[in-house]
């Protein structure tokens, strides 16, 4: 049952990791295009050992494949998913264009694979926000077992959340630094390179961040509209791998030795927690990078709330936060019959 696939965006960060874990993962294609803008056509990008050429998204004829992944920004998901999908290909979208739209499915495999128990009727599917996914992964078992009323979250997300302009930024102001160039942002409103900027997209009318409400929105159309979530989102001079400090109000008593068992056991989760002061195991940003699993440490009673639980949740947000969840997504529709070769 080989498939006609493409990625688009795949001169992007997250393109090229979906490429990546396309061949890591032996996902049934048979034919793999990787599209970008004209300016980027004739460039090379790399599928497993093999070596692509990009085309042009704008003139590609999209009727000849059964599945697009898109990475390419929410304004042009919006004119070309519709498009792509009424030439009949299945897109799985990472930008937040469609995220919202009751008729797409903001899918998390290990959360809530019935959402794909039929084939959408928009034939789109949305990947959702990076920390919202690992949010979410971390969260299920828990709420599952005790309920979770509230979660106020704390975020520490890596410039690769903004790109591949953003990364480099880091690394131009990080160098500065050192050699006493001027420091001048362009990527961020302020300095990043040793410095965390508690913003991240656009300020709403209520002062949250636009990343903030999206964490919010989405966590309840994953999870639970009855779940209250409070989140403060931050960029941190990290390169690769998010960052999550979840603090939780459950409805049934969990102790922090059951939780733990709990998230041993769950799909897609990896439990390193140990506070042994001669050996201890925790997880940090750079321990995440190049792996699927989302990691969870530092699990304790909060005894400030009734029921309270906090945790500490890392992933590498180029995968799990983005391109893994999109081929798992896409997993999902070949398993349910949805995408024929």
């Amino acid at each position: 049952m080989a498939l006609n696939i493409a990625v688009l965006g795949a001169t992007g960060a997250v393109g090229a990791e979906m490429l990546t874990i396309l061949e890591e993962r032996l996902f049934p294609a048979d034919t793999v295009y990787a599209l970008a803008s004209r300016k980027s056509v004739g460039r090379d990008v790399s599928y497993g050992d093999k070596t692509l050429k990009i085309k042009d998204a704008e003139t590609f004829d999209f009727s000849q494949v059964q599945l697009v992944l898109m990475s390419a920004g929410g304004e042009l998901s919006k004119q070309m998913a519709p498009k792509i999908a009424a030439a009949g290909a299945l897109v799985i979208d990472n930008s937040s264009a469609w995220r919202m739209d009751p008729d797409v499915p903001l899918v998390v495999p290990e959360v809530n694979p019935e959402a794909l128990s039929e084939r959408p009727s928009k034939n789109i599917i949305a990947n959702p926000n990076c920390s919202t996914i690992q949010t979410v992964v971390a969260l299920k078992p828990i709420h599952d077992a005790a309920g979770i009323l509230r979660a106020s979250v704390a975020t520490y997300q890596s410039t690769s959340g903004g790109g591949k302009d953003a990364m480099d930024e880091l690394w131009q102001q990080t160098r500065a630094i050192y050699v006493n160039d001027p420091i001048e942002p362009t990527a961020f409103d302020k300095q990043i390179a040793f410095n965390v900027l508690p913003k991240i997209d656009v300020f709403m009318e209520d002062g949250a961040t636009k990343e903030e409400w999206k964490m919010t929105v989405e966590t309840k159309k994953i999870l639970d509209p009855k779940v209250k979530l409070f989140a403060t989102c931050a960029r941190v001079p990290v390169f690769v791998g998010h960052c999550v400090a979840a603090h939780l109000e459950l409805d049934k008593e969990l102790s922090a030795e059951d939780a733990k068992n709990l998230l041993r056991e769950a799909p897609g989760l990896m439990l390193i927690d140990r506070t042994d002061e001669d050996d201890p195991a925790y997880i940090t940003p750079v321990d995440s990078v190049g792996e699927f699993a989302t990691f969870v440490s530092r699990v304790r009673n909060d005894p400030t709330v009734e029921n309270g639980l906090a945790m500490w949740i890392v992933s590498d947000n180029l995968r799990k936060g983005a391109a893994l969840n999109a081929v798992q997504i896409a997993e999902g529709c070949v398993n349910a019959g949805w995408l024929r070769g």
